[in-house]
């Protein structure tokens, strides 16, 4: 018996991230993070298992009483025929408990919250997930002190990795 072996090197597996948005770790304050679904057509995803995905911009909002992902570019899969290629920044509906969209609906309504895509990446079983969290933004002073941060951290590791 024969193995098959995997069609291409370059396919994104389970496990396995796509798309991370690191603005947004940097613009807001991220609080609570929830795991969405997402309903995908064919090819966009194709598109998402070749690594191609774009969260910067995106956001997530409330449409009829349903989370939606809005202006996330998921390019069109080009060995697809026209007749089945996907608009590359439509609307994507996501798939979350009825008390979870209640917490972010409630949470934007009332208090300077926003919801905010932070990851896109495979689970083991194969499917699409969104990572979101509910967010505050930042002041520009809050950017400041995180920039200082960082640099501190990387002035750090330099220092540590000479004395060792």
């Amino acid at each position: 018996m024969s193995q098959k072996k995997n069609k291409k090197t370059s396919l994104i597996s389970s496990n396995q991230k796509v798309a991370d948005n690191r603005r947004a770790r940097f613009d807001y304050h991220l609080e609570d993070k929830f795991e969405a679904g997402m309903v995908l057509k064919g090819t966009e995803v194709k598109s998402l298992r070749m690594g191609q995905c774009s969260l910067n911009e995106s956001y997530v909002g409330d449409q009829d009483g349903e989370i939606h992902l809005i202006n996330a570019y998921i390019p069109e899969y080009k060995q697809a025929g026209d007749h089945l290629q996907h608009d590359p920044k439509r609307p994507r509906k996501l798939l979350l408990k009825k008390r979870e969209v209640n917490k972010l609906i409630g949470s934007i309504t009332r208090g300077g919250y926003t919801i905010v895509p932070t990851k896109l990446y495979f689970d083991k079983r194969g499917l699409a997930k969104l990572e979101i969290a509910l967010a505050k933004g930042k002041q520009k002073v809050d950017k400041r002190e995180t920039i200082k941060q960082r640099d501190w951290n990387r002035k750090k590791a330099r220092v540590m990795k000479d004395y060792n």
